[in-house]
């Protein structure tokens, strides 16, 4: 991944974090929500979000819909707010890292005790 790619996918997830914060509204996106990482194609038009939503799985459905319902509006704002040519398309992937590092850590506790 070129330089530029990885400054502009830090720069987009800094500001969907942030967004996503402050502005949404939507009440389906609840939780503790982190953007774990955004890579962008190599023409820069598409960027896949990886995000991480700890919770139900009800709960990680509906606020994958909301992210979906939301990009146009988080798109919208991501224009206003960098100054890019073009701005990608958003999708948004699961990302269960955060999860499955908690799993582990419990698995290394149980056989520390036994």
């Amino acid at each position: 991944m070129s330089r530029r790619r990885k400054q502009l996918g830090q720069l987009i997830r800094r500001e969907l974090s942030e967004l996503l914060q402050r502005e949404v509204k939507d009440p389906r996106i609840k939780g503790i929500i982190t953007i774990t990482e955004v890579n962008l194609s190599p023409d820069l038009t598409q960027a896949k979000v990886f995000v991480s939503v700890m919770g139900s799985e009800q709960e990680k459905a509906e606020t994958f819909e909301g992210l979906a319902a939301a990009s146009g509006f988080l798109r919208h704002e991501l224009g206003e707010r960098l100054f890019l040519r073009r701005i990608p398309e958003l999708s948004f992937e699961r990302d269960n890292s955060i999860e499955q590092g908690g799993r582990v850590l419990e698995l290394i506790e149980q056989v520390a005790r036994e």
